[in-house]
């Protein structure tokens, strides 16, 4: 937002000009009044008050956690009551769970009684299901209903729906039929019954289903909102669009968090206080830290074989490198391809041919590059001795051994935490290289003995 824009309202603020202040936030969009928060944040309660009740529940849904806890705070208790009222009953969720036990009580207590039992309903769920997103804000039909009726119906009910853009047909016992889009009705004829609109193919979610089960159903299927059922199929309410588009962009960036080798941040990371930062970075340090400690003991393993040919020691950054750096990027591509639905853990051969090609071929230029690299130095230098041959033979090889192994365990590890039932993020970039550096090591010197044992060992 422009920084003209901003002084201006801040000098509305000073004079207390609320009239004309109310003015100028009501010409911008509910974006630009986001915005305009994040440039100010000691105003964001003044203008939560100021804007109509509507347009400030429309501001409010889409700022972050902490901005609204701060907001919640500070409000004056009937504006508090109006804004938790108008909140739709997925982002009432969606606050309350974030919130600790003490302020959900206290803001649970406004709701009138119809509204609490249904945010109770909804806590009562998973924090990571699909019934913590629903709303059960729809627009229902029977099968046996005219097109007629059904307009109707909309028109009279339609205005408190999360959207009408989808109509969901039930039975006499709640149970979901068949979906409906608006544009089918209204091109049908008034007398036509909505059985005979509806094509059975159905799409719907279960309330039980893990959030990202959703992200990837709304991926494949070309939906702004879908039904979410329990185990009878009884239709329980609805999910939008907006909301799984939000939960992507959480899920995204926990996963970055999570790849980078840190714990995920639930805060902006300028909002975030540095002990909060030091605690969630520390422990992967620590671990990560501690694996690194193997690879001193993986060299103390060949003390001797270092003692007597000091120019092995030389390659060991490069060696631990290559495979580290292609563990990570396998390791990577595996979790993006999951996250994206493209592999299961049933593809687990086909990943582990895929890598065992890759690898090979990875591994070969790479070693042929070292190969020639101290090919070249003998003729500017010494250093490598009359047996210079075997060791760029042993660094190729090596390479070749590592980078492939590297490329394994970068695939397979996801895949192997996503059968165990822990979070595939987790193998993260750095983790997969402390593995690949304690274990390139020692592909490294067995090669390494292998070829030079009776000549320089």
């Amino acid at each position: 937002m422009e920084e003209v824009v901003v002084e201006e309202i801040v000098k509305l603020i000073e004079l207390q000009d609320d009239t004309q202040l109310k003015a100028y936030l009501d010409d911008l969009n509910i974006s630009d009044v986001e915005h305009l928060i994040d440039e100010v944040p000691q105003y964001a309660v003044k203008f939560i008050e100021t804007l109509s009740v509507n347009r400030a529940v429309n501001v409010f849904r889409i700022l972050d956690f902490p901005t609204q806890e701060r907001i919640i705070k500070k409000l004056p208790g009937n504006k508090l009551a109006e804004l938790i009222n108008l909140l739709p009953p997925d982002d009432r969720t969606s606050l309350f769970s974030e919130l600790k036990g003490d302020a959900v009580k206290k803001l649970i207590i406004l709701l009138p009684a119809k509204d609490r039992v249904e945010a109770l309903s909804l806590l009562g769920y998973e924090e990571d299901s699909v019934g913590r997103l629903m709303t059960p804000d729809y627009v229902a039909v029977k099968k046996y209903w005219t097109v007629a009726r059904v307009l109707s119906h909309i028109r009279r009910y339609g205005k408190n729906s999360e959207t009408i853009d989808v109509v969901y047909v039930i039975d006499k016992d709640g149970v979901l039929l068949d979906d409906i889009r608006i544009r089918e009705i209204l091109l049908a004829d008034p007398e036509a019954k909505i059985g005979d609109l509806t094509d059975q193919r159905l799409i719907a979610l279960k309330a039980s289903d893990h959030q990202e089960e959703a992200i990837n159903t709304f991926r494949m299927n070309n939906r702004v909102a879908l039904p979410v059922v329990d185990d009878n199929n009884v239709l329980l309410g609805i999910v939008t669009v907006d909301d799984i588009l939000w939960i992507a962009n959480e899920e995204y960036t926990e996963d970055m968090h999570k790849i980078g080798g840190t714990q995920a941040l639930d805060e902006p990371y300028l909002d975030m206080p540095i002990l909060g930062l030091f605690k969630r970075r520390i422990g992967w340090l620590v671990v990560l830290f501690l694996g690194e400690m193997l690879t001193a003991t993986a060299m103390a393993h060949f003390e001797d074989d270092i003692a007597k040919a000091v120019i092995l020691a030389m390659f060991v950054p490069l060696i631990i490198s290559s495979g580290g750096n292609s563990g990570s990027q396998a390791s990577t591509l595996i979790i993006q391809a999951m996250a994206l639905g493209e592999i299961t853990i049933g593809d687990w051969w086909r990943v582990m041919r895929r890598e065992i090609i890759s690898g090979l071929m990875l591994g070969l230029v790479l070693g042929t590059i070292g190969f020639l690299r101290i090919f070249a130095w003998t003729f500017f230098t010494d250093m490598y001795g009359p047996h210079w041959l075997l060791i760029g033979i042993t660094v190729g090889v090596a390479l070749v051994g590592v980078v492939l192994w590297g490329s394994l365990a970068g695939s397979m590890l996801p895949l192997l935490l996503k059968k165990l039932g822990a979070d595939p993020a987790t193998s993260s970039a750095p983790f997969v290289a402390t593995l690949v550096d304690v274990t390139g090591l020692i592909i490294y010197f067995s090669v390494a003995v292998l070829f030079l044992t009776g000549v320089l060992l």
